[in-house]
This record gives structure tokens, C-alpha cells and sequence, in this order.
């Protein structure tokens, strides 16, 4: 399902000479190894499908730059030093290997085009990717959990198969508008958001949103949404502590892999 994005001498190499971005500042090293964390504990959560997902972040400190998983590796596989560093126009600037296409294609996109994504989640995680294969809105907002999603969520509702050119990746970013959350039917689901530790909460939270919201369907009784306006007022209080509650939530899972799966870091 993987597909690679440059094939034989087809495409950009790694790029090399005076002009190369310092890419060891400390900060970098940092979002590399959150980055890293992210990627094993979604595995240990089984949101991954195979070498297909991706997650990407702006490169701090540059706008054009980016972090993305190498094409071949599961997540479990994930460490800190495999992550390339790859340009908006698909060049490989620092790590050994390339991106897959369709993360290039799709993630390349979205960073250019909404600035506001400086980290971009894409996964079949397979509950919100399950409520992304129904009719109707894909969250009822029935759960709590959902509450930290409404008023957030997108539906891009044209699948076109898979992203193998700029037109695709440009498809999806125009189908975002102001969410951050974007159900893409019959795919997958795509979490936005300004830092790597608010993107990893809400991809956390979305898929027990819609894991939730799935069994209570499953019992064949009535699932009622929460009353508009308790709704608003839960999300809002949810917002309110967000950032603060996702840099802890990374926090521990960081600390969780350092005591089991410290190679991450390498």
C-alpha cells in the first residue's frame, strides 16, 4: 500500500554545500526526540497500519523544513535519528532514506499552505478511520472525550484514491478550512495543530472519542448527543487547559519510554 516517492536517479538527493541549515540546535533535538516518543507510543496503541502513516512537524525555527517519518518503517522502529529532514519541494536535507509519497505529497501541502499546521498527524487509526467510512457527521458528541473536538472538525468528503501528486495533497489542505481535525472519508483521519505535544493529545484522545462512540452504538440503543450549548461550554472549559495538559501528556509518555524503550531517543 506504501508507495515510494522517488524511484532509481528519478528525483531530489540529499542536499549538501554552505547553504545547509544547522539542524543541531538543541530545540531540533528536542522535537526530533518528541517526535520519536510519538511515534512508539502509537504503536504501543496500535494507530499505525504498517509503514503507511505519518507524522510530520515544521523543523523549529524554519518554516520550510520539515520532520517525517523515513518510507520502510514500522512506528515501533521509530528513533530520533531516522527522521528526515525534507524540504517543501521533496529534497531530502539531513537523514538516510526518503519519504513516502503520499506523506510527501500530503504533508509537503498542508505545511505549505496552512501555516498554522506546524505539526501534522495522518493515521488509519482504526475507530475515527471506522467513523470515517459512515454516512452522516463522523462524531455525535455524545462522550466527553468528543467534546474536546466540537466546533473542530473537518470532513473532506471527495476520496480520490491515493496522494500521489501535489493536486491530491492540495485537495485535502483546501478541505481543512479552520479545522483541525479532518475526517477523510473512506482513508483516515488528519490532526493538526501548532506543537507535537497538542497534535499527539488530540490524535490520543480522538481515537478513544471514537472508540467510545462506537460501542455505545454497538448496544442498537439511541446514542444522545449533549445539548448544544453544555457541549460548547464543556469544549471551551477542554480548550482552556489544553496546551498545558498535552505538554504533560507527553511529558509521561516520554518518561513511560525512557524507562522501557529508551532507544527512541538514539
Amino acid at each position: 500500500m506504501a508507495h515510494a516517492l522517488f524511484s532509481g536517479t528519478n528525483g531530489p538527493v540529499a542536499g549538501h554545500g554552505a547553504n545547509q541549515p544547522d539542524l543541531d540546535r538543541p530545540e531540533i533535538r528536542e522535537a526530533r526526540a518528541d517526535l520519536a516518543a510519538c511515534f512508539r507510543m502509537a504503536a504501543r496503541h496500535g494507530l499505525e497500519e504498517g509503514i503507511c502513516n505519518h507524522f510530520s512537524a515544521l523543523v523549529p525555527g524554519y518554516d520550510d523544513l520539515f520532520l517525517v517519518n523515513p518510507y520502510g518503517y514500522a512506528f515501533s522502529e521509530m528513533t530520533a535519528s531516522k527522521l528526515l529532514v525534507c524540504d517543501l519541494h521533496g529534497t531530502v536535507v539531513a537523514g538516510e532514506g526518503q519519504p513516502e509519497a503520499t506523506a510527501f505529497f500530503i504533508h509537503a501541502r498542508i505545511h505549505a499552505r496552512i501555516p498554522r499546521a506546524r505539526v501534522a498527524f495522518h493515521t488509519h487509526m482504526p475507530y475515527a478511520t471506522a467513523l470515517s467510512m459512515t454516512e452522516g457527521e463522523p462524531l455525535i458528541f455524545a462522550g466527553q472525550t468528543a467534546l474536546k473536538f466540537y466546533g473542530r472538525t473537518a470532513v473532506d468528503r471527495h476520496y480520490n484514491g491515493l496522494a500521489l501528486d501535489t493536486r491530491e495533497g492540495d485537495r485535502i489542505a483546501d478541505a481543512v478550512g479552520e479545522a483541525d481535525i479532518v475526517f477523510m472519508k473512506h482513508h483516515g483521519v488528519m490532526v493538526l495543530g501548532p506543537t507535537i505535544a497538542e497534535v499527539w493529545d488530540d490524535l490520543y484522545y480522538l481515537e478513544r472519542a471514537a472508540e467510545v462512540q462506537t460501542l455505545a452504538l454497538s448496544t442498537g440503543r439511541q446514542v444522545l448527543p449533549v445539548e448544544p450549548a453544555i457541549a460548547e461550554a464543556a469544549y471551551r472549559q477542554m480548550r482552556a487547559g489544553d496546551p498545558e495538559s498535552a505538554r504533560l501528556h507527553l511529558a509521561a509518555i516520554r518518561r513511560t519510554l525512557d524507562r522501557e524503550e529508551p532507544a527512541y531517543r538514539d
